[in-house]
């Protein structure tokens, strides 16, 4: 299969980050992940923290870790030139490098040198792997279930790691599939589609998502919003390679403008819905609603809560807010669907 993946257990490296919003990536690998998480580095700098043990790379490779995961972003999204010297240190004491920067570890001359000279990877996880290859639109086993949002940024990542999260609690079989850098960190696999050329989306996504058992759900982290005049496209190619049996609608509540897209106001609840449904029978016709996932982080606790009923009195579907009310309502409803 054409994924990337990351061997466990992970180093994960917070920089010099001032706190856990620049170190989100660390953040939400040790949330979510929290098995695969051995220990922390971080620089004297440092004030962020996870609740994980520090430890040197040569500390962490003789405790059984694996890879040393980049856990930050730092501003224009390239490495500070004084971390170079830290990652061949890894790479030396045995680990593979991980990281979801712009700038890619392959085009660092230092660092390819040292993989070559210790045999470790270097994982530029934005860099799609193996060959590319077309969809086929042929059906697959198993069940899929699909995040989509009415815009970016709406929650897309979390609901789908919080379903999942659910499923398994509940004892049911199911694999969380990642699409972008940060879910592929988390995950330790899967395919970055932002950086797939557009022809091969579909393609990629039937291997990220092949065939499995009946009752078994791949659970797909959603990108971009087919109604968002930039990123339209991946999102496109994830509906059809995916063949969703189930969508799962993200909204922000209360946002009325798309994200960075001056002029245009996000769509309507039901127009986003329609549209997903309308595209999604290409490949599956039995495509449906599963579900809203709200973010209603601007709203009280009151509002939310009036919104919700409301949403769902609308849709005749589960309405959640992932933090606020978790995503059960969404999984009990799923553990009945027949295909």
């Amino acid at each position: 299969m054409n994924t990337i993946e990351l061997k466990a257990p992970y180093l994960v490296f917070l920089g010099d980050a001032e706190d856990l919003i620049m170190a989100k990536v660390a953040k939400g690998i040790a949330h979510w992940r929290p098995e695969k998480c051995l220990a922390q580095m971080r620089l004297p700098e440092a004030k962020a923290k996870l609740d994980l043990p520090d430890m040197t790379p040569q500390q962490a490779s003789d405790a059984g870790a694996k890879t040393f995961v980049l856990g930050l972003a730092p501003i224009g999204g390239t490495l500070p030139t004084e971390w170079i010297a830290i990652l061949i240190e890894a790479m030396e004491a045995g680990l593979d490098i991980a990281s979801g920067l712009h700038q890619k570890l392959a085009d660092i001359p230092e660092l390819v040198e040292a993989s070559k000279r210790t045999g470790q990877k270097l994982l530029d996880v934005r860099v799609p792997k193996g060959d590319m290859v077309c969809g086929t639109g042929l059906p697959r086993s198993g069940k899929r279930l699909l995040a989509v949002g009415t815009d970016c940024c709406v929650g897309k990542m979390f609901t789908t790691l919080a379903i999942h999260q659910e499923m398994i609690k509940q004892g049911m079989k199911a694999t969380f599939r990642a699409t972008g850098q940060t879910g592929i960190l988390i995950e330790g696999s899967g395919v970055p589609v932002d950086a797939v050329v557009s022809d091969f989306i579909a393609g990629m996504v039937e291997q990220l998502s092949p065939s499995n058992e009946p009752d078994h759900w791949d659970v797909i982290e959603g990108q971009g919003a087919l109604g968002h005049p930039a990123y339209a496209g991946v999102s496109l190619g994830l509906l059809h390679g995916s063949q969703a049996d189930v969508i799962i609608v993200c909204h922000e509540a209360g946002r009325e403008q798309m994200d960075l897209m001056e002029g245009y106001p996000v769509p309507d609840l039901q127009y986003v819905i329609d549209m997903n449904i309308m595209m999604g029978k290409l490949t599956n016709p039995n495509i449906k609603l599963g579900g809203i996932s709200l973010n209603t982080s601007n709203l009280s606790e009151d509002e939310a809560l009036t919104t919700i009923a409301h949403l769902e009195k609308r849709f005749g579907v589960p309405v959640v807010d992932p933090v606020r009310t978790g995503v059960k309502p969404i999984v009990d409803r799923l553990e009945t669907y027949d295909a």
